[in-house]
């Protein structure tokens, strides 16, 4: 897990149970995206919840969530 950890203390990361998280403090969770079944066999990570766009469709939806966690490394993570 990536952890952004800016200097007034807030921290930000993709949640993924790596470390419990509850031990830094106060933890506020938030939605970033939905990866959603789109037909047969296609799968879409909606990121619109922090002003991304829809990726996809892929065939799998581990290959979704990948994308979802590789676009919020790049484009969501290090906001402010």
């Amino acid at each position: 897990m990536e952890l952004l950890i800016k200097t007034n203390g807030q921290a930000r990361c993709v949640y993924d149970e790596a470390i419990d998280l509850t031990k830094l403090g106060q933890v506020t969770i938030r939605r970033a995206s939905h990866v959603e079944p789109k037909g047969v066999d296609q799968w879409l990570s909606d990121l619109s919840p922090v002003g991304g766009p829809v990726l996809g469709p892929f065939a799998t939806r581990s290959a979704a969530l990948a994308a979802e966690v590789a676009w919020l490394a790049a484009n969501w993570l290090s906001q402010s």
